[in-house]
């Protein structure tokens, strides 16, 4: 006997790569750990902390939704895959998500992502046999008046102030980031949570001793960036055992005197590593290696490298920067030689020279050359036809010219070193091509620092508490998104989110909405962690003045909305072609306009305004104006 068909009703849940994600996150037993250092131990919480946290780490991996909108994102989703109860996506607003995540920074975190690295490094065999480090800014907008470093239950909170910025946005502060990943996968293994005015050379000794004691060795190979190259910090390492691999500073005497070197001498490079062209039709990058003939200051050994990507790259940017400051004088000159010059004093064209050769960095090789010639005039002293009495006043004005010269000799000789850098280590025992393939790994870091500031769709990040923003830093540290099972790599992507229909016996339930495809990126990382701040949010009175800036483009794709006439029961029916040029408008909007716009000032509303008034009326308008 068949059922009534108008008993029953048709329900579509998006189950997406949440069955791939939760696999990873039981085999690292995440829910397990969670639920023992975020006990729910308060029966007036409608959500376990574990529980929250959990979505919260799902979405990380899977969208980076900002945090006022998880609900939202969550409610399209099988609930039982987020750890949920039917009714539990209603409830997940920014408040609660808050709530927890200051519990998660009252918690034994140390611990927790500790015991967290161990099982990621036992349980899929990751290499720690070398670690890469490198430190970047996390920009702030906002005042954040309450973030000055203090404790909170004898935790120190973070301390958002203002320093050197790697973003180029001096005006706003910031936090330092440091981040240490396996080369294995560049699975990330520690992180560190720094002041905004925390210089990078101190913070290579502490993050040292912090890997030390967190493996239990120390006789992995460090490799970091110039901020590394320090006496002290190689001095420390050096002398308990380690090793490290790191870049000299091209303020080193060691650099200045290679360079000088290679003017006269011809050194012996070997092939150490060939790549091919990203174009077609281009020769090859090939790396090229060489001892240098002295040590560091510290008695370290220096190996030479040369990149034939880089020389050509080197001779571009000199080039360019010589015509570029070349162009500004010659316009200078123009000007100068003019007949309403404002320059009268040799002092001020040489201060005007210099501040055009400012502008292109070219002062190296391009010289300024100041003359001065003085003209003579004569005028009658009166008026009248002029006789052979007429007297004649002499007048002198002192004009300027203003030339430039090139050494090319200088040139020839920044070009003998034109893509050549030092890499100095303590390790006798690599070879200089073991050397530059540890260096080269380095890239794999910076995508995941790329990952940790990716703009969050088009919104930006709402924070407001400083313990917060940490506990949103070790919410984000847990390496969740492995791609890797138990050998190679998955490079094929993800299709599209799949659905799993259910049968509800509720007759008059409300009818849910056509669950929306997720987006899912495909990653060639083995065992690699999306490492993004996550939009966390306290409840802000105004937002637009706690706004969390992040430099980069648009990281994941908003979803498609639905129209009536897509069959809510269809889940491979297509988009109809207005839905997507509408989606395609928007994303195109998002990209050109990633934050809001800023009110027009005074005056600009004032050039506005003239230009209207001045600006002929358009055709459509007279059109519009016919009776």
């Amino acid at each position: 006997m068949t059922a009534p068909t108008d008993e029953f009703e048709l329900r579509s849940q998006t189950l997406g790569p949440l069955p791939v994600v939760n696999h990873f996150l039981d085999r690292l037993g995440v829910v397990e750990l969670l639920e023992r250092h975020l006990p729910q131990d308060d029966r007036r919480l409608r959500l376990a902390p574990a529980v929250v946290i959990g979505v919260v780490i799902r979405n990380l991996v899977l969208h980076r939704e900002p945090v006022y909108a998880l609900g939202k994102w969550a409610a399209p989703f099988d609930p039982s895959l987020l750890g949920l109860a039917p009714a539990d996506s209603g409830v997940l607003n920014d408040d609660r998500v808050g709530r927890t995540l200051l519990r998660l920074f009252d918690a034994d975190r140390a611990s927790l992502l500790t015991e967290l690295v161990l099982r990621a490094v036992d349980r899929f065999g990751i290499d720690c046999s070398q670690l890469h480090n490198d430190s970047t800014s996390v920009t702030f907008s906002g005042a954040y008046r309450s973030a000055t470093g203090v404790s909170r239950g004898g935790k120190a909170t973070s301390a958002i102030t203002f320093g050197h910025n790697k973003d180029h946005r001096s005006d706003l502060k910031q936090l330092v980031w440091t981040l240490t990943v396996s080369a294995d996968g560049a699975v990330p293994i520690a992180y560190r949570e720094e002041g905004g005015n925390v210089n990078d050379d101190t913070t290579h000794i502490a993050t040292w001793d912090g890997l030390v004691a967190l493996l239990g060795r120390s006789d992995f190979l460090y490799v970091a960036d110039t901020k590394l190259a320090n006496r002290e910090s190689m001095r420390h390492i050096g002398s308990r055992g380690g090793r490290f691999v790191t870049v000299l500073p091209r303020t080193r005497k060691e650099d200045g005197f290679f360079r000088e070197w290679i003017h006269t001498h011809v050194p012996i490079w070997t092939e150490a590593l060939r790549r091919p062209s990203r174009r077609p039709g281009e020769p090859d990058n090939v790396w090229r290696t060489t001892p240098s003939p002295i040590p560091s200051a510290e008695g370290h050994r220096i190996v030479w490298v040369h990149s034939s990507l880089e020389a050509v790259l080197d001779a571009e940017s000199r080039q360019t920067r010589i015509q570029r400051a070349v162009a500004a004088l010659d316009d200078l000159a123009a000007r100068v030689a003019g007949p309403r010059s404002r320059w009268h004093t040799r002092a001020a064209v040489e201060k005007a020279a210099a501040t055009a050769l400012a502008s292109s960095h070219a002062h190296r090789w391009v010289t300024p050359v100041v003359s001065e010639i003085t003209e003579k005039t004569f005028n009658q002293e009166h008026r009248g036809r002029p006789g052979e009495q007429t007297r004649y006043r002499k007048t002198t004005r002192n004009r300027f010219t203003l030339t430039w010269k090139i050494d090319t000799d200088l040139v020839a000789h920044d070009a003998a070193s034109d893509g050549c850098f030092p890499l100095v280590t303590n390790d006798t025992s690599l070879a200089d091509t073991e050397v530059l393939a540890a260096y080269k790994y380095q890239p794999n870091l910076e995508r995941r620092h790329a990952q940790l500031k990716g703009t969050q769709l088009v919104a930006p990040v709402f924070l407001k508490d400083p313990a917060r923003i940490e506990a949103c830093c070790a919410a984000t540290s847990s390496p969740c998104s492995s791609k890797r099972s138990s050998n190679g790599r998955s490079e094929r992507p993800w299709p599209p989110a799949t659905r799993r229909p259910s049968l509800s016996t509720q007759k008059n339930a409300t009818a849910q909405p056509p669950a929306l495809h997720a987006c899912w990126r495909s990653s060639t990382d083995s065992l690699g962690t999306i490492w993004s701040m996550t939009t966390t949010s306290s409840k802000c009175s105004n937002p637009a003045s706690t706004r969390f800036s992040a430099k980069s483009s648009i990281s994941s794709a908003s979803p498609t909305p639905t129209t009536s006439d897509e069959s809510p029961t269809d889940p491979t029916r297509k988009p109809s072609p207005e839905v997507r040029k509408a989606s395609r408008r928007a994303t195109r909007r998002a990209l050109l306009h990633p934050t809001p716009r800023s009110a027009p000032t005074t005056a600009a509303r004032r050039r506005q305004t003239a230009r209207t008034r001045r600006a002929p009326p358009s055709a459509a308008h007279h059109r519009s104006a016919r009776p």
